[in-house]
């Protein structure tokens, strides 16, 4: 609630019925709206992109601009500012200015989203295009000031340039909410300074204002079923009350505003305000009534002529907007999937070992049917269903490195005649590893080194197959270096490469072993000869056991405590109290539900674990030309009983 404010959701509109001004003929899907006109003036103009097309409106829907591009793929986002026109494609950036040509630039990674700073405010154009390597990259112009960032990971980041770039503040996700889709900057708290709004992709919206310190505190917060796609903040409804406009992935606009529902006054103003707030409520629930009988008529209509002999069979058409993304928090993919209309059910099938992890969110109920991964290939057969009206579906999804294949997942939504559409991700060979910019060359490595006959393509394609976050197309140059992060382990890589050659270095002899049995395998699918040497560094395997201590004693203690406590209650409930248990005891009993949640949000998180050593050892030896498999038990006992400096002396000893 706001400081002498009230905030409430209003579900359609804001204080009014919504009339069309106009309405455009139907056409190419429309990838990007924006608001321009002459700089220093009101930005009513209307620019619409539509595939490679930008077209312009007035606020009454009269056509002035139809400007065909010369983008060869359809345009991802867009930036208007007076007479200068910003568009990029999947890699490429165009500036435009009066519909001719002015720069080029081709990104080293996919752009997500493209601004330019007030002109009128500098001297100079300055685009900066935000890029799904993490990076910020600014194209031309010097100036001296900040900007927003949302991350698709939920973090909120304000960027100050100077002479050096630096992070001025960052709000962290601490509350594991959705990526941000949108951000807009307006003073809805009144107090003179803008405020942050913005509108995540799990239907959360957030105001941020700032305190004496400048830096940001959230104020409100609030959530909605389906993902935020824009927000704005201005007085839209109601002259003298400033609001929060919305609108979600299946269309709806909804608003949150700062009218009071009662005043602070006599008991016949309250009373005024009631009824004038009634009379609304009463407006939208007639509105919603008619709506929902043209609904059910044409429903029947539909059903009728299905039923027609001459009736001509088609496939009902929808969308699915969905995200799957490895999360580095807990080193597991989400899997978003999110249709227009209620979802009935969705089916998610694996050819590869992965476990699903349990999602707060997620009210579907789960079932799991039998499948045998000898003949047909099958790891997982998994059946979501989902309740009534529910149009967006989140799973966790935790993969195993080295292990590598496809996911699939079944989508059917609540329309009849019944249909079904699939998608299908990718589970990569290094899966748990995600883009850095920062590479710690003082840890001990191990170097995989290749040569052959191959191109700059074809190597880059085979990055392309084994990491996340890898652009698909190629880099502009002869070679490329690309840092990762293991984002389970914080081990690290580095994949340098050209025509003809590739250097791969990793603090993880497992990293290295699995990128030399891929690349390998890849390589003679093309029939393609590889010359593979390596440096293996025995002092990596003691730093790789190291950074795995601390979750493995943390995970054996968890489950050590977890099994106490039953005993713990009955000792409990036998004596009356716990004043004759040791603190250690006691607090076990204090934080029993939460630690009894944690363990299960972590299922085969220690057998996890066990495998990753389990890995080590064998591909430890396996460089030396030893099979260890025989001496798998031994290890396992040891980690049963699990010591490190035992651990350590056993694999120095083998």
């Amino acid at each position: 609630m706001f400081p002498g404010h009230y905030i409430k959701l209003l579900t359609f509109v804001l204080h009014f019925s919504s009339q069309p001004v106009f309405k455009t003929l139907p056409g190419q899907k429309v990838s990007r709206l924006e608001l321009g006109g002459a700089l220093g003036s009101v930005q009513e103009k209307i620019f619409v992109a539509s595939g490679s097309e930008v077209r312009g409106f007035t606020k009454r829907g009269k056509q002035f601009l139809s400007f065909e591009t010369n983008l060869t793929e359809s345009i991802r986002a867009m930036h208007v500012s007076g007479s200068d026109l910003f568009l990029c494609a999947s890699y490429i950036y165009n500036h435009y200015c009066d519909c001719k040509d002015q720069h080029y630039y081709l990104s080293g990674d996919k752009i997500s989203d493209v601004l330019c700073l007030p002109v009128e405010k500098f001297e100079r154009i300055t685009p900066i295009l935000a890029c799904q390597d993490r990076v910020l990259r600014i194209l031309e112009g010097e100036w001296r000031r900040g900007f927003f960032v949302g991350t698709s990971a939920g973090k909120m980041v304000f960027i100050h340039i100077q002479e050096v770039t630096f992070h001025k503040w960052e709000i962290f996700n601490e509350k594991k909410r959705g990526g941000i889709l949108c951000i807009d900057n307006f003073d809805i708290m009144g107090d003179g300074v803008k405020d942050i709004l913005i509108g995540r992709d799990d239907g959360t919206v957030e105001v941020y204002g700032f305190d004496s310190a400048n830096d940001p505190v959230l104020r409100f917060d609030h959530s909605l079923t389906e993902s935020i796609t824009s927000i704005q903040g201005g007085c839209v409804g109601k002259e003298g009350f400033d609001e929060i406009v919305l609108s979600t992935y299946s269309g709806w606009v909804s608003g949150l505003t700062t009218e009071p529902t009662h005043r602070e006054a006599g008991p016949g103003e309250e009373l005024k305000m009631s009824q004038e707030m009634q009379t609304k409520i009463a407006s939208l629930r007639s509105e919603l009534e008619q709506l929902q009988f043209k609904v059910v008529q044409e429903r029947e209509r539909y059903q009728h002529s299905s039923q027609s002999t001459t009736a001509v069979s088609a496939v009902p058409v929808f969308s699915i907007n969905d995200k799957f993304t490895l999360n580095k928090d807990d080193a597991s993919y989400s899997l978003i999937l999110e249709v227009q209309m209620a979802i009935d059910n969705v089916l998610i099938q694996s050819d590869v070992p992965v476990d699903l992890l349990d999602v707060d969110k997620n009210s579907a109920v789960v079932s799991f049917s039998g499948c045998d991964s000898e003949p047909n290939g099958n790891f997982l057969l998994a059946t979501y269903r989902c309740q009534a009206n529910t149009t967006r579906l989140e799973l966790k999804i935790r993969s195993i490195e080295g292990q590598y294949g496809m996911l699939q997942a079944y989508v059917t939504p609540r329309i009849q005649p019944k249909t079904c559409q699939v998608r299908q991700y990718q589970i990569k060979p290094l899966s748990l590893h995600q883009r850095s910019h920062v590479f710690d060359q003082n840890r001990p490595m191990n170097i995989l080194s290749l040569t052959g006959q191959f191109s700059f393509a074809e190597i880059h394609s085979w990055m392309v197959f084994c990491l996340p976050e890898v652009p698909e197309k190629p880099p502009v140059g002869e070679d490329v270096v690309f840092y990762f992060q293991n984002t389970f382990l914080n081990t690290q890589l580095e994949c340098s490469y050209r025509k003809g050659e590739g250097v791969f270095k990793s603090d993880n002899i497992s990293t290295i072993s699995i990128l030399k049995d891929v690349l390998s395998k890849e390589a003679t699918k093309r029939k393609i000869n590889l010359n593979i040497s390596y440096d293996i560094s025995e002092e990596s395997v003691g730093h790789t056991l190291k950074m795995i201590h601390p979750k493995l004693e943390y995970q054996l203690l968890l489950a050590k405590k977890v099994h106490l406590i039953d005993a713990l209650k009955e000792l409990q409930v036998h004596e009356g109290n716990t004043d004759f248990l040791i603190p250690e005891y006691r607090c076990i009993l204090e934080e029993a539900e939460k630690l009894q949640e944690e363990y299960k949000k972590q299922p085969a998180h220690l057998e996890r674990l066990y495998g990753m050593i389990t890995d080590l050892f064998i591909d430890k030896f396996k460089f030396k030309g030893t099979n260890v498999k025989s001496k798998v038990p031994l290890l396992l006992e040891i980690l049963d009983n699990y010591d490190q400096n035992a651990l350590m002396t056993f694999f120095d000893t083998q």
